[in-house]
């Protein structure tokens, strides 16, 4: 965002994953393609975008409009938030506690391997 390469990089997604800090009475705006979602996520503070204030620990979805170019994000009092945005993978998505995967075949797995305790040691292998 704004020249600055981040730690993740994913051609497939385009990633964009940003921790914002503004001081109070200040701004953020940067790029956002229209084919991207996103949202923000306020910890401290309350932000403002597009009319609407998002409060402390709450998360905005961001309209991903036609012809839309960015977000300008805005705050009355010093406010931290995080904005993370990425193109959609059109996959089909099934969720079960912390796991998210694409089948409930795939689910069920990754159940029985955290049950069986070789989801944590696949993983460190990795």
């Amino acid at each position: 965002s704004n020249g600055v390469a981040g730690a993740v990089s994913r051609t497939v997604t385009e990633p964009l994953y940003l921790d914002i800090h503004l001081p109070a009475g200040t701004s953020f705006s940067t790029a956002i393609p229209a084919t991207h979602n996103a949202f923000i996520y306020t910890y401290r503070g309350a932000a403002h975008v597009a009319g609407m204030q998002v409060d402390l620990q709450r998360m905005g979805i961001l309209s991903n409009t036609a012809g839309a170019d960015g977000v300008t994000v805005s705050a009355t009092e010093p406010t931290q938030l995080i904005l993370v945005a990425g193109k959609p993978l059109n996959e089909p998505i099934v969720q079960y506690g912390p796991f998210v995967m694409n089948t409930q075949e795939e689910i069920h797995q990754a159940l029985e391997d955290f049950r069986s305790g070789s989801f944590a040691s696949e993983r460190s292998a990795a």
